[in-house]
């Protein structure tokens, strides 16, 4: 059984681009050199509870359209559009099967209109969905900031002036959907609704429903801790805590000094109640109904270079990125820009979709 993650919770309040955000940098840093995860809340002033509630309704819009329409939308090698169940193996080395979920990815908007297919029945969004990811892009950059200056990065804009708006990047605002088990009667114990993986970008905003449960990180012991919606501490607060985790890029960045942890998304009940992919469930929360999550992954510029960065601390840090990141097969740099690292890890991820090239690269 997983048992519950410790994971710090900052309040965000007091820092970012003006005033005194010394403490909160070295909280956030502290966090996700520990844990590679940190919750953040008191975020009203970046994203309001109302957006995130306009957005979730959208996203059951979405989910809901017919299947005709959202395979008009099928996903393609710009990570942008509609996936299927099973159409994403995040963990393919270990699944038999590929995640029981759907996604629709975002790109970039202009004029506050989508630049690729979106269903019908999410047209008259566009706005919203719009503004809610430039709401997430800029407190993703607020973050980057306060990184900056918990790692004493000269000059501490470092990040921020990488992840600029107005660049090619590989950002993408996803919506997701995890069907109830008792709709996947084929699911076996061994199979779970999003396999073990890091993401592949700086940072990424992850924000949940109160009472889903099924996330969990990997501990640096080897095991696995289900991560509450709400954790203690939280539970009056108007919407559950934005949790923030540190992707591959940033990890690499900082030589391995900040965590990009591996997680997973697991089915509870009968179908996991007596394998490793059990879940300990927290109170009030159970995985019942159907699951809801939107994700931000914030990505720099394309052709931004994955160099260490100018850091004291990070030159200072002996672990190197395979010992600070034990269980994550991509910690070891084997790429030189932001695009080529989400190139290599889209591969990996849509096998049906990449599944011809790969097979000439390794003839």
């Amino acid at each position: 059984m997983a048992s519950a993650a410790s994971i710090p919770i900052i309040d965000i309040s007091g820092g970012g681009l003006q005033g005194d955000s010394t403490h909160v940098a070295k909280q956030l840093v502290d966090a996700a050199a520990e844990h590679g995860f940190v919750y953040v809340r008191n975020t009203g002033h970046d994203i309001s509870f109302a957006q995130i509630q306009r957005a979730f309704d959208i996203s059951k819009t979405l989910f809901q359209s017919p299947l005709e329409d959202k395979q008009r939308c099928t996903i393609e090698k710009n990570n942008q559009g509609w996936s299927g169940m099973h159409t994403e193996t995040l963990d393919p080395k270990t699944q038999p099967v590929g995640d029981y979920k759907e996604g629709f990815n975002f790109g970039a908007f202009a004029d506050s209109k989508a630049t690729q297919p979106i269903p019908r029945s999410i047209e008259p969004y566009q706005t919203d969905l719009a503004i809610f990811r430039d709401s997430c892009h800029t407190l993703c950059r607020k973050l980057l900031l306060l990184f900056g200056i918990g790692l004493g990065v000269d000059p501490p804009e470092f990040f921020t002036a990488v992840h600029t708006p107005d660049e090619p990047s590989g950002s993408i605002l996803r919506f997701l959907y995890y069907p109830p088990p008792n709709a996947t009667p084929s699911a076996q114990e061994a199979d779970v609704r999003a396999g073990a993986h890091s993401d592949y970008g700086s940072v990424t905003l992850l924000f949940r429903l109160r009472g889903q449960a099924g996330l969990e990180i990997l501990t640096r012991t080897g095991g696995w801790a289900a991560v509450p919606v709400c954790p203690p501490g939280t539970e009056d607060d108007p919407s559950p805590p934005i949790l923030v985790n540190i992707g591959d890029l940033l990890s690499y960045w900082t030589n391995g000094l900040l965590r990009s942890t591996v997680h997973r998304v697991t089915f509870a009940g009968s179908k996991a109640e007596n394998g490793t992919n059990a879940v300990e469930l927290v109170d009030g929360e159970s995985t019942t109904d159907p699951r809801y999550s939107i994700a931000y992954f914030c990505h720099p510029a394309n052709d931004t270079p994955l160099a260490a960065i100018p850091s004291e601390r990070v030159r200072n840090f002996q672990n190197g990125l395979a010992t600070a990141n034990a269980g994550n097969p991509y910690a070891e740099r084997k790429v030189l820009t932001a695009e080529e690292h989400l190139k290599m890890r889209l591969r990996e991820t849509y096998l049906q979709m990449y599944g011809s090239e790969k097979q000439n690269q390794e003839a």
